[in-house]
C-alpha cells in the first residue's frame, strides 16, 4: 500500500487529502506577512505551509545575480539583490517553525540548492520539496533522499522517462517520497494540465503517494485530481492576488483555499465504498418509487397464477418484487384475492409433483 507520512499526518489512497498552501516568497521578505499568510492557512484548513529556500550565490551565476532587475515586481534593482531581499535566514525560520507548531501546521520548505538542503536540515523541518526545476538535478535529488526525510517531488516540465529516471534515483538510496503532476506554467491552461498523468503515475509506481501541483485558476481542477487518486494537493497561497510578486495573481486567497479544502473533504466521503448496496436513508424514497406485484381482477382461492393475473405497480406496501416473477408464476392462490391486492409470499401455494 501507498504510504507517506508527514509530521504526524499518514498520507495514503484512503486519507483526506494532504493540501499544501505554497507560500513561496508571496510573504515579500517580511516576516509578519509570513505569520499572518501561515495564520490564515491553518483557519483555511491547509495541513501544511511551504516556503522556498536558496543559497543565491551557490544558485545562480554571478551574470545573472549581476543582471538589472525593475519592474513592478521587484525587490532590489539587481535580480541578485531582489533574490537576497525575499529571503528568509536562520533565526526567521526557526520563529516560523516555532509559530506553525502553535498553530497546529505543518511547515517545510523547497531546497533549491545543497547549501540549502544543508539548511534546511538543521532546522528539523518534516519534509523537503523539491522542484520541478530539480527533477532531473540526480545529484540533489539524492542527497535529499539520503536524509531520510520525506521528500515531496514536482514534475512539471518533464518527460516520462526524466520521472522514470528521478524515481529511479530516489528508490536507489532508499527515499521516501511522493510525486506531483504538474504542469510549469503560470497560470497553467485547462488544456495544458493533463491531470491523466495522475493515473500514469499510480500506475507505474505502486508504492508511492501520488499529488497534484496546480498553477491553474479553475475551481474544479483540484476536486478531479483527488477523484483520480491525487491525495498531496498543492497551491500556491497569498493574502492578496494583486500584490507585488510574480505570483499573487495566479495564486489562492485564504477564501478560496478554504472552500477547496472543503471540496476536497466533500469529494472525499461522495468517493465513499466501491461497494453497492442500499443505504438507510435510501428507503423512504424506496417505498414511494418501488413496485411490487398485485392482482389484476379478483380470484379465487386455488387459482393458479398466470402472467395476465399480475401488474407491477407502486403502492407504498412491501411485497413482491417484479424481478421475481417468473417464480410466482405457476403457484397457486392460497385466499381469495381483491382486484390491487398486493401479492405477498404468503398468498400463494407452491405444489410439487
Amino acid at each position: 500500500m501507498r504510504t507517506l507520512t508527514i509530521g504526524t499526518t499518514e498520507i495514503s489512497d484512503r486519507s483526506a487529502a494532504y493540501v499544501i498552501a505554497e507560500i513561496g516568497h508571496n510573504h515579500g521578505g517580511d516576516l509578519a506577512t509570513a505569520k499572518a499568510l501561515f495564520t490564515a492557512a491553518a483557519e483555511a484548513g491547509a495541513s501544511a505551509v511551504k516556503l522556498q529556500k536558496r543559497d543565491n550565490r551557490e544558485l545562480f551565476t554571478k551574470e545573472v545575480l549581476n543582471k538589472s532587475y525593475t519592474g513592478r515586481n521587484s525587490y532590489g534593482a539587481t535580480y541578485g539583490e531582489h533574490r537576497e531581499a525575499l529571503e528568509f535566514g536562520e533565526s526567521e525560520y526557526r520563529h516560523l517553525a516555532a509559530f506553525a507548531a502553535k498553530l497546529g501546521i505543518d511547515f517545510f520548505t523547497t531546497a533549491f540548492d545543497e547549501v540549502s538542503l544543508d539548511f534546511v536540515m538543521g532546522l528539523g523541518l518534516p519534509a523537503i520539496k523539491i522542484t520541478s526545476g530539480d527533477l532531473t538535478n540526480t545529484p540533489l535529488l539524492e542527497a535529499a533522499g539520503r536524509t531520510g526525510v520525506p521528500m515531496i517531488v514536482s514534475s512539471g516540465g518533464a518527460s516520462l522517462s526524466d520521472v522514470v529516471t528521478a524515481v529511479n534515483a530516489l528508490d536507489g538510496v532508499g527515499a521516501r517520497f511522493g510525486l506531483l503532476q504538474c504542469t510549469a506554467t503560470y497560470p497553467a491552461q485547462a488544456e495544458q494540465l493533463n491531470l491523466h498523468v495522475i493515473d500514469t503515475y499510480r500506475r507505474l509506481f505502486p508504492n508511492t503517494v501520488i499529488g497534484y501541483s496546480g498553477h491553474d485558476v479553475l475551481k474544479s481542477v483540484l476536486v478531479s485530481a483527488y477523484t483520480l487518486g491525487a491525495r498531496i494537493i498543492e497551491r500556491h497561497f497569498t493574502l492578496d492576488k494583486c500584490a507585488r510578486g510574480s505570483d499573487h495573481h495566479f495564486s489562492q486567497t485564504p477564501v478560496e483555499m478554504k472552500k477547496m479544502v472543503e471540496d476536497l473533504d466533500a469529494v472525499r466521503a461522495a468517493l465513499g465504498s466501491p461497494v453497492k448496496r442500499q443505504i438507510p436513508e435510501e428507503t423512504p424514497a424506496l417505498a414511494k418509487m418501488s413496485k411490487t406485484l398485485v392482482v389484476r381482477g379478483s380470484h379465487p382461492a386455488g387459482t393458479v397464477v398466470e402472467p395476465g393475473m399480475l401488474a407491477a405497480k407502486t403502492s407504498g406496501r412491501p411485497g413482491i418484487r417484479p424481478a421475481a416473477l417468473a417464480e410466482v408464476l405457476g403457484a397457486r392462490l392460497a385466499r381469495d384475492v381483491d382486484d390491487e391486492h398486493v401479492l405477498r409470499l404468503s398468498d400463494l401455494i407452491y405444489t410439487t409433483l
